[in-house]
């Protein structure tokens, strides 16, 4: 869906068209209180203007990530800036675009190597398919048991139900990024809010030890919270360096008056 010189607002019509969906999906919508018209007209029609349209863009998005409309709703429910969220999904989308490149090439290489009777490595072959990329990784930190139960969790999901979790996932880490950017303390009662999610998505994930009984949660956060800061790939999901020490500060706070 593309804007190009448009008026103040669109018709259901005009908007249905945009995002090839029909006038009943969007009146659907409004029902279930996703997307509000931001205005009626005399005849009756509903009218949206451009913040209506990129919260449609939102939902949208997620139902492309396979989510159903009730967890869309519930990750709506959690944002505070539709801009930093749809930051957030691009990098996700550029991510996918990534591995969906190295998909292409992948079989592209099978294609070719069928073609010309050669013989093609396993890797070559197999690029782009693995989720365990960061196995190794996991059972130098906390053991092979760890990476075995968060793996079968993993597995255990269906397609929509691991959609469900990235986009929860997606939420927190833009409801950070959006509160480390306004200005407020890592104390503050918002961003503790926020730390006590985030504990709580820890725990959710089996093998981890905030997810044992009995286990160091406290020095597993604060061992997280150190890694956020000092490995770029984690401060990425926070905007930067610059955010991930404020999540890092946040859940120092909270380890040290919760945990």
């Amino acid at each position: 869906m593309s804007i190009e010189e448009a008026p103040a607002d669109w018709s259901i019509q005009q908007i249905a068209a945009l995002a090839g969906t029909t006038s009943r999906t969007l009146r659907h919508y409004d029902t279930l209180g996703l997307l509000t018209p931001s205005r009626i007209a005399s005849n009756g029609y509903r009218h949206y203007d451009q913040s209506a349209l990129v919260r449609l863009q939102r939902i949208l998005l997620l139902r492309e990530l396979g989510l159903g409309l009730p967890a869309i709703a519930s990750v709506l429910a959690q944002e505070h800036s539709a801009t930093s969220a749809l930051r957030t999904h691009v990098a996700w989308l550029r991510g996918e675009q990534e591995r969906l490149s190295r998909l292409i090439a992948s079989v592209e290489k099978t294609i070719a190597a069928e073609a010309a009777g050669k013989e093609i490595m396993a890797k070559d072959m197999l690029d782009g398919f693995d989720h365990t990329q960061h196995k190794e990784e996991v059972e130098q930190r906390w053991g092979k048991e760890a990476y075995a139960q968060s793996d079968s969790w993993w597995r255990g999901k269906d397609p929509s139900g691991q959609a469900t979790w990235k986009a929860q996932v997606a939420a927190l880490n833009n409801d950070w990024t959006s509160l480390s950017s306004s200005g407020a303390a890592p104390s503050s009662s918002a961003a503790q809010e926020l730390a006590r999610r985030h504990v709580e998505w820890l725990s959710s994930i089996p093998g981890t030890p905030a997810a044992l009984p009995g286990g160091d949660v406290r020095g597993y956060v604060l061992g997280l919270a150190d890694m956020y800061v000092a490995d770029e790939r984690f401060a990425a999901n926070y905007g930067g360096i610059v955010g991930a020490q404020f999540v890092r500060d946040a859940l120092t706070v909270h380890a040290e008056q919760e945990l």
